[in-house]
């Protein structure tokens, strides 16, 4: 059991966004976390405004656990992982197999409650909540690196959110109007 988390604390010297210079670096543990706030408040917003009724500790632990996989592949750039259908599906094998080694590593006792985390039921309404909520992480990071006076983010910003904006969830269009503006303010602005 001891490797388990000894794996998880890799999270921390896996960095993101490898192609792009950025600003403030970032690594898998703490994109998790974020994509696990994200991810709680579009649950939350989905469940008390417009009626839902998802499953939100389900949706917090699929968003913690997201990256798990990439403790043993690493981060593979968003172009790369992208580029066709089949490096993306080879990728999603790779990481799924990574996840499935991680999870081997737990005694049977605990490994099932883990496991519908670590490889978590991708069809679920909770789950596209968390992948809402890695691309809100993805264009927040951008916001960050713009404000910063990074201008290897801009495209990706304006991309991001475009996607971002036609996904047609209430809960996303909810999260870009009332929250994501203030990533944009100073520390002075937010008194």
């Amino acid at each position: 059991m001891f490797k388990f988390f000894a794996y998880l604390n890799r999270m921390k010297y896996i960095k993101r966004w490898s192609l792009m210079r950025s600003v403030r670096e970032e690594n898998i543990m703490e994109h998790s976390q974020q994509v696990a706030v994200i991810a709680h408040a579009l649950g939350l917003i989905r469940n008390k405004f417009f009626g839902g009724t998802l499953d939100i500790e389900k949706i917090v632990l699929y968003a913690q656990y997201h990256e798990v996989g990439e403790v043993i592949t690493g981060d593979l750039p968003t172009p790369i992982k992208y580029f066709n259908p089949e490096i993306n599906a080879a990728y999603k094998d790779l990481e799924k197999i990574a996840c499935g080694r991680i999870t081997e590593m737990l005694p049977e006792t605990l490994k099932e409650e883990y496991k519908q985390y670590i490889l978590p039921d991708t069809s679920s309404a909770e789950y596209a909540v968390v992948k809402y909520a890695d691309r809100l992480a993805a264009y927040l990071k951008c916001v960050e690196e713009v404000k910063a006076g990074n201008s290897e983010f801009k495209k990706a910003r304006a991309s991001i959110l475009s996607e971002l904006k036609n996904t047609g969830a209430e809960e996303v269009e909810y999260y870009l109007k009332e929250f994501a503006p203030a990533f944009e303010l100073t520390l002075d602005e937010l008194d």
